[in-house]
């Protein structure tokens, strides 16, 4: 009961003076609203992130070239290329975590065909490549093994390669021209989107490897092998397996370093999100300086109310109220100004993430705990830029503040 007597003071004391205890909040209604809004755009960046590194496979492990040593110099990673298909077959006869693989084999050509032209990447895959990638198709279908082992002349395009070439018209069972070789359009595959790194996932034509090998690149070493497993917790023992395939195939003695690198989804993501949380940190820590610079203003004010209120604090030790009493009343003001800013400032930061999001395009998460974190964060100011007016307050001697006009 006395908690809530010195909570309803309190009020009654702000809003006796509105103008100035509004004045007062400002500093943190701006701080709690910039990190609400701050924060926001982090999370709401990494969640984007994520979702375009979930959009690249499932369970993803990915084979790539290792590095090349000159003079006892590493030339860096993917500088010394001993991936062939004899490594994606003996994966894919051996490895037994991985329960889909396929090598890529990167062409890049002009694409001709429905009156026009546009120059994309040619991968050739295998029927495995649209289950690693959680990849369907929105029209047609995907080639098929058949297919695969016959080296058909087949393709099946991204989106953005059918709104550049057939924008009008459905593109299956058309052909297109690669490199003055006629393929057949057998599917169109489902919108991706961007990466991370903002690369057009959808700028692409698949084709069998096979074919892609023969008709189109006639390169001995491949870029890369991708795999995937059934579980997320296979990953490990998966890329165990695969060294050991690998440096069988490779045939490197036990002192020999990996030529080829084996990364999964996990590295991908904590790589891409490196820089967004060191972003999002930096942001909350920029905007947290107005959250400083209003619980100065708080200090200021309650200075100026223990001075104003000096003589109420004569009247009120006179008829027995405690120098704890005191502090205690002071520090709930204090605490009731900042709890007050701390909650305009959350409906602001909603308002300002809704309109950023609105306004830019750009995706925005608000989270219980970030909301929870605030109001904490504006309390704790509160106590303490309000404590020293308080102990002030608490420490004038009864009788001179009776005395004080």
């Amino acid at each position: 009961m006395k908690t809530l007597i010195l909570v309803r003071i309190a009020v009654r004391s702000i809003f006796k003076n509105k103008l100035r205890s509004l004045l007062t909040m400002l500093g943190i209604i701006i701080g709690v609203a910039a990190v609400i809004v701050m924060v926001a755009v982090g999370q709401g960046a990494r969640l984007q992130i994520q979702q375009r590194i979930d959009n690249l496979g499932s369970n993803l492990v990915v084979i790539t070239p290792g590095a090349g040593r000159s003079g006892g110099v590493s030339m860096g990673a993917g500088s010394s290329n001993r991936l062939t298909l004899d490594d994606y077959e003996a994966v894919d006869r051996e490895c037994i975590l991985l329960t889909a693989v396929s090598p890529m084999i990167v062409a890049p050509a002009h694409v001709v065909g429905g009156g026009g032209n546009w120059r994309t990447g040619v991968m050739g895959v295998s029927v495995d490549y649209p289950h690693i990638r959680n990849w369907g198709v929105s029209s047609g279908r995907l080639f098929d093994e058949a297919e695969q082992r016959a080296m058909r002349k087949v393709v099946v395009v991204g989106q953005t390669v059918v709104d550049n070439l057939f924008p009008d018209s459905d593109p299956v069972g058309q052909q297109v021209q690669l490199r003055d070789v006629p393929f057949e359009i057998v599917g169109v595959l489902e919108r991706k989107g961007q990466t991370a790194e903002g690369r057009d996932m959808d700028d692409v034509v698949l084709a069998p490897y096979t074919t892609v090998r023969t008709r189109l690149s006639g390169r001995m070493y491949i870029p890369q092998i991708l795999g995937s497993t059934d579980d997320k917790a296979d990953i490990p023992a998966a890329q165990e397996e695969l060294r050991a395939i690998l440096r069988e195939s490779h045939g490197l003695a036990s002192y020999d370093e990996d030529d080829f690198a084996i990364k999964n989804q996990s590295d991908l993501a904590a790589a891409a999100q490196g820089a967004t949380e060191v972003m999002t940190l930096l942001l909350a820590a920029i905007a947290s300086i107005s959250l400083l610079v209003g619980g100065i203003g708080i200090m200021n004010i309650m200075l100026v109310s223990v001075t104003e209120r000096t003589r109420e604090i004569g009247i009120r030790m006179a008829v027995g109220a405690r120098g704890g009493d005191v502090l205690v009343q002071f520090l709930v003001e204090s605490i009731v100004i900042s709890l007050i800013g701390g909650l305009l400032g959350v409906a602001a930061g909603f308002g300002g993430a809704a309109l950023l999001e609105r306004l830019s395009g750009w995706e925005t998460v608000i989270t219980p705990q970030l909301v929870a974190l605030s109001l904490g964060f504006s309390a704790a100011v509160g106590i303490f830029f309000g404590f020293y007016p308080a102990r002030k307050a608490a420490g004038l001697d009864p009788i001179q503040a009776l005395r004080y006009e």
